[in-house]
């Protein structure tokens, strides 16, 4: 088991002046963009920005998770959590870049693991 990268969440209404921002903030282009047309998001990184875009309502259930860790294996960190007390919020399921979940440690922070697949 092995976090990858850490990302940085930013939640914002507005994608392209929030991805324009950050590109020149960091001096990196955007590296992913990809629309989540089911749950009203369009999603985009610069750097170990992850920036997820939307309306209040859309935006309102994902408020609370504070990073994305990108790790090696979602399962062998699902089974590893359930067993130490973390709470799967969301379980383990397909996205664009491959399979997420949404856990709650036991310290209270809730934090999106992402494993890409091709």
């Amino acid at each position: 088991m092995k976090i990858l990268r850490t990302l940085t969440r930013v939640y914002t209404s507005d994608p392209e002046t929030t991805i324009s921002f950050y590109e020149h903030l960091t001096g990196t282009k955007a590296g992913m963009r990809f629309s989540m047309p089911a749950i009203g998001l369009e999603i985009g990184s610069v750097g170990d920005v992850l920036i997820i875009a939307g309306t209040d309502e859309a935006l309102r259930p994902f408020w609370s998770t504070i990073a994305t860790f990108l790790v090696d294996s979602v399962d062998d960190y699902h089974r590893f959590l359930a067993e130490n007390g973390g709470t799967i919020l969301r379980p383990p399921q397909q996205v664009p870049t491959g399979i997420n979940m949404t856990v709650r440690h036991p310290d209270g922070s809730v934090i999106e693991y992402v494993e890409h697949r091709k």
